[in-house]
């Protein structure tokens, strides 16, 4: 995405504070990511994984947003918790994606332990705040141009 493409553009953020670190740092890379592109972005945040898409679409009722980012970690623990947190998040986020042909990025990562969350959110290593920021604003500038 070129810098400067998504001028005028509005994105609304949302992230679990579960792993409050991790959620700074997935931020991070998702707010460089829309600035470079010069969109400007509100920022909400939600207990956990599971209520991201449930915030999402409090936020679709408002209609002022182009695009969304969802940030959060799911981390493997001793249960199946992580299974169905991990599962019915995404299951939730590419329904009402699909469904409502919203531009979103989907920032959860789902990992085994605390390390691989640490190399994926990491601006310097996998920067997946900022991947997840940069698939909002691909598909936010496909849904204009495809209805233009």
């Amino acid at each position: 995405m070129e810098p400067g493409s998504a001028d005028g553009q509005h994105f609304l953020i949302v992230e679990a504070r579960y792993y409050v670190e991790l959620a700074d740092e997935l931020l991070a890379g998702a707010s460089a990511a829309l600035e470079a592109a010069g969109a400007t972005f509100d920022v909400v945040t939600v207990p956990g994984a599971l209520e991201i898409p449930a915030a999402i679409s409090m936020a679709m009722e408002a209609g002022d947003y182009d695009g969304f980012i969802a940030l959060g970690t799911v981390i493997r623990g001793e249960t199946t918790h992580y299974e169905i947190v991990s599962n019915e998040s995404a299951r939730a986020l590419m329904e009402i994606s699909v469904v409502d042909a919203l531009p979103l990025g989907n920032g959860i990562l789902t990992v085994e332990n605390e390390a691989q969350a640490w190399v994926r959110a990491r601006v310097s290593e996998q920067d997946k705040g900022g991947g997840a920021a940069r698939a909002a604003l691909a598909m936010a500038a496909l849904k204009i141009r495809l209805n233009a």
